[in-house]
């Protein structure tokens, strides 16, 4: 490839990156991997032969989205085997801090509460919901990238569907429900009784923290139940019940200022997701009301 043909290459990708960087983003939930995902799709775009690529956007969303799906499908075969070490020092990118600006926008761009309730979801469902529903790809695209038909595709992004609407729009009784649920949490963790945290917890439940709310010693996520426990127990217990943004959590306050909100996805009386959110400005810009 000459110079000219590697140069109008690069310019090609980079007029796409900041869409699949959104994509890849809302598909991981954390910028650090969304940036290696895309680095992933750059590299093998040098690698191909691009001659045989009629269609560079379609080409490139099927490539980093078939990456993000074998990095998710990653995380959950790696939760059961998560050692003590892990849960309180988390396996990070190493090469470049993480950037807690660029995640504020990001998270802001996107919502830590749909990035929570897209952890609820399993790869093919969170992949088919993202494309389709955020990105308005075809299901027969979407079909074609997780190797199944297009009403299977279609299928999973409803369902999909259907449970993020669920949790984010409860009814009262579900209000009701989660209340209980969040205080069985709290309660549990500032009892010290382990088996009873464990029961509220979804046994895949995915525990993900912003920056700053790992530099106060939150791992950056957590799977499974007995990960997240080992964390949260005990720690969870300063935490106050609270509505965030009208729905159920929790607030850690400090000196009357809240440092850390728990925000949590609930389904079927267990909590499948908790966000941990330390950054100044996201909590600024949360409706907060701590509840007795």
């Amino acid at each position: 490839m000459t110079v000219n043909a590697q140069q109008l290459q690069a310019d090609l990708f980079e007029v796409r990156r900041a869409r699949l960087q959104a994509i890849a983003y809302r598909m991981l939930g954390s910028s650090g991997d969304a940036e290696d995902a895309v680095q992933e799709a750059w590299l093998r775009l040098c690698r191909a032969d691009t001659d045989q690529v009629r269609n560079l956007d379609a080409w490139l969303t099927t490539v980093v989205t078939r990456v993000c799906l074998s990095m998710l499908r990653a995380r959950r075969s790696r939760r059961e085997d998560l050692t003590d070490e892990q849960v309180h020092e988390p396996e990070r990118d190493r090469r470049e801090a993480p950037d807690p600006e660029r995640e504020a926008v990001l998270t802001d761009s996107v919502g830590l509460a749909l990035i929570v309730l897209l952890d609820t979801l399993g790869p093919a469902e969170r992949l088919s919901f993202v494309l389709h529903d955020l990105f308005d790809v075809p299901f027969d695209e979407i079909g074609r990238i997780i190797e199944r038909t297009p009403g299977a595709a279609r299928q999973l992004a409803s369902r999909a569907r259907r449970r993020i609407q669920g949790a984010a729009t409860p009814p009262a009784a579900d209000a009701k429900r989660s209340r209980e649920v969040v205080s069985a949490f709290l309660l549990a963790s500032r009892g010290g009784d382990f088996e009873a945290l464990l029961g509220v917890l979804d046994p895949d439940v995915v525990l993900r923290a912003d920056t700053p709310a790992v530099r106060l010693g939150a791992p950056e996520e957590a799977f499974g139940s007995v990960a997240a426990g080992r964390f949260l127990f005990g720690r969870a217990g300063g935490a106050k019940l609270a509505l965030v943004d009208g729905d159920v959590g929790a607030v850690w306050i400090r000196d009357d200022r809240p440092l850390v909100v728990f925000r949590f996805g609930i389904v079927g009386g267990l909590i499948t997701s908790i966000g941990l959110t330390a950054e100044r400005s996201r909590i600024d810009g949360l409706k907060l009301e701590v509840l007795t």
